[in-house]
């Protein structure tokens, strides 16, 4: 018997994990991609994500998640991503066009 719980989990790491270097998405595409709410994306992600380029994924205004706000700047910094006033371009960088 398979877990639903884990399923959708592997779900959300499936579709972060094409998220293109020097991108971002937020947790509400991943959400309309998988068929669930952003805060289920954000869960799945603080619970395992760790395998999968996590930090490629914000809050719908580019803002980074409190808990790791100054690691996730700084990695997708290292990926050239524009920040400015402490939020990600979206307009810029956002997966999928």
């Amino acid at each position: 018997m398979t877990d639903p719980v884990l399923d959708v989990d592997e779900a959300v790491f499936d579709v972060v994990d094409r998220i293109p270097r020097g991108r971002v998405t937020t947790y509400g595409t991943i959400g309309e991609m998988v068929g669930i709410g952003p805060r289920r994306v954000a869960r799945a992600l603080s619970s395992g994500g760790g395998a999968v380029p996590w930090y490629r994924v914000v809050r719908a205004d580019g803002s980074a998640a409190e808990p790791v706000r100054v690691r996730q700047l700084e990695l997708l910094a290292a990926e050239g991503v524009p920040v400015r006033g402490g939020r990600v371009v979206l307009s810029a960088v956002r997966w999928p066009d």
